[in-house]
């Protein structure tokens, strides 16, 4: 059993990638595998709407002169995913958008291939944006009958500056509870 999770922040090593961190962690505490996917300062287009994945039904996206296709083939063949941003200026980030968008519409378009698969959102952000962000998130999930796992609280943990992730208790054990709830949630859809 793996699960992928996607950093959409450009800082590699950043509060986002750290927070996915500690769900990663936990996953990996109860058998589960995971990767971080570096998404975020990659160059990514946006969905053109040219309509390959829903006239074509080949699993991936007419774009082919970035990287999405990899991260598509990444997303379908794990058990669960999990997407984080941080907060830019009120939302996601564009590779994070990218991602959604085309993740999305590929899924959808082949069959809903994502469907029944656990996935969570987790979400850095200084103070403002959280919300939209997670709901951001969160609607690729629901648009593609994905399960999504709850936790103690919405998975934000509230960081600005390099670090700050830490000074964020509630957030930590917020990200905590999510990594053993989706653990759960695999292991019980794999049995």
């Amino acid at each position: 059993m793996k699960v992928v999770a996607f950093n959409g922040s450009p800082h590699k090593k950043g509060n986002t990638y750290q927070s996915l961190l500690i769900v990663c962690d936990t996953l990996e505490k109860y058998g589960i595998d995971t990767e971080i996917i570096q998404v975020g300062g990659r160059l990514l287009q946006g969905c053109i709407d040219c309509r390959h994945c829903r006239n074509i039904n080949d699993r991936r996206c007419g774009i082919a002169s970035d990287d999405m296709n990899a991260l598509i083939e990444s997303a379908l063949y794990a058990d669960g995913l999990l997407i984080g941003s941080p907060v830019f200026y009120g939302n996601i980030t564009p590779e994070t958008k990218c991602l959604i968008d085309r993740l999305g519409r590929v899924a959808r378009s082949n069959g809903y291939l994502l469907k029944r698969k656990p996935a969570a959102a987790v979400v850095t952000a200084r103070r403002n944006g959280g919300a939209f962000a997670f709901s951001a998130i969160n609607y690729l999930f629901h648009a593609n009958q994905m399960i999504v796992p709850g936790s103690s609280n919405w998975n934000y943990v509230m960081a600005g500056d390099p670090g700050e992730w830490q000074d964020d208790g509630e957030g930590i054990q917020t990200l905590t509870n999510l990594g053993e709830n989706m653990a759960w949630l695999i292991q019980k859809l794999s049995d």
